[in-house]
C-alpha cells in the first residue's frame, strides 16, 4: 500500500475522478462515486490517500463522553490518510472543523471528505487543508451528532468505503477505489490520460467526432 501511495502521489496532477470512474466501470464497480453534494471547500484542492472511516449518527442529548470516538478516530490516523466520515444523512451541525483538521495534519492525514457539514471553512482554507464536504453549519455536533465507531466499512450514498481503499477527489467529485484493485485501476487510468491527450489534440485540429472515437475508442 505504501509503494501505491509513493508510487502514484507523484501523478496525482495528471489523474482525476472522472477517469478513475471510467476505469472503475470498465470492472464492474459502478457505485464508486460519492454524491455529488459532496464538494471541495476550493475548487482546486486534489486529494489521494487512505481511507480511514468514521461513522457518527444523530443524538437527542450531550452524550457522557462527547466526541471520544472522534478523538480516537483522529489519534489513530497515519500518514497519507483520507479521513472519511458519515453522518447518516444527518445536516444539522457540523461534524467537522479548523481543529479537527489541525489534528488531524499533524498526524499525518492529507484530507477529509464527509457526507455531513463542516464549520471554521475560512480557517480550514487558510491552512489548505483539503475538505470535502455536503455543506456548512456554525452549529457544533456535541449533543447533535456523536461518533458510533470507526475503522469499520461505511456507505455513503451508493458507495461502500472500506478502511485502506483508496480516496481520490477533485472538483468533479469523490471516488473510492477498492483496495484489492488499486494498483490496476491507477495504472490504466494514467494510460487512459496519455489516450484522452491524444484524443483531445486531434479533436483540437477539427477532426471528426465520429471518426476520433472510432480509431481511439474514448470520449
Amino acid at each position: 500500500m505504501a509503494d501505491i501511495l509513493a508510487h502514484y502521489s507523484e501523478h496525482k496532477e495528471a489523474l482525476y475522478s472522472s477517469v478513475l470512474a471510467d476505469i472503475l466501470d470498465s470492472l464492474g464497480c459502478r457505485t464508486s462515486a460519492l454524491p455529488p453534494d459532496v464538494r471541495p471547500l476550493r475548487s482546486e484542492w486534489k486529494l489521494l490517500g487512505r481511507a480511514a472511516t468514521l461513522s457518527a449518527a444523530p443524538v437527542d442529548a450531550e452524550p457522557k463522553d462527547a466526541y471520544a470516538v472522534e478523538l480516537e478516530c483522529i489519534d489513530h490516523l497515519q500518514p497519507g490518510d483520507v479521513l472519511v466520515a458519515s453522518t447518516q444523512g444527518d445536516r444539522k451541525s457540523a461534524l467537522w472543523g479548523e481543529l479537527l483538521s489541525t489534528a488531524a495534519r499533524a498526524h499525518g492525514a492529507v484530507g477529509a471528505v464527509l457526507d455531513g457539514f463542516t464549520r471554521d471553512a475560512a480557517r480550514i482554507l487558510a491552512m489548505d487543508f483539503p475538505v470535502f464536504a455536503a455543506g456548512f453549519s456554525p452549529l457544533d455536533s456535541k449533543g447533535r451528532l456523536d461518533g458510533m465507531n470507526h475503522g469499520r466499512p461505511i456507505t455513503i450514498g451508493s458507495c461502500t468505503i472500506r478502511p485502506g481503499d483508496w480516496i481520490f477527489a477533485d472538483i468533479d467529485g469523490v471516488v473510492c477505489i477498492p483496495a484489492e484493485q488499486a494498483e490496476t485501476v491507477f495504472l490504466r487510468a494514467l494510460e487512459k490520460v496519455t489516450g484522452e491527450n491524444r484524443v483531445r489534440a486531434e479533436l483540437a485540429r477539427g477532426r471528426s467526432a465520429r471518426e476520433v472515437f472510432k480509431e481511439f475508442g474514448i470520449l
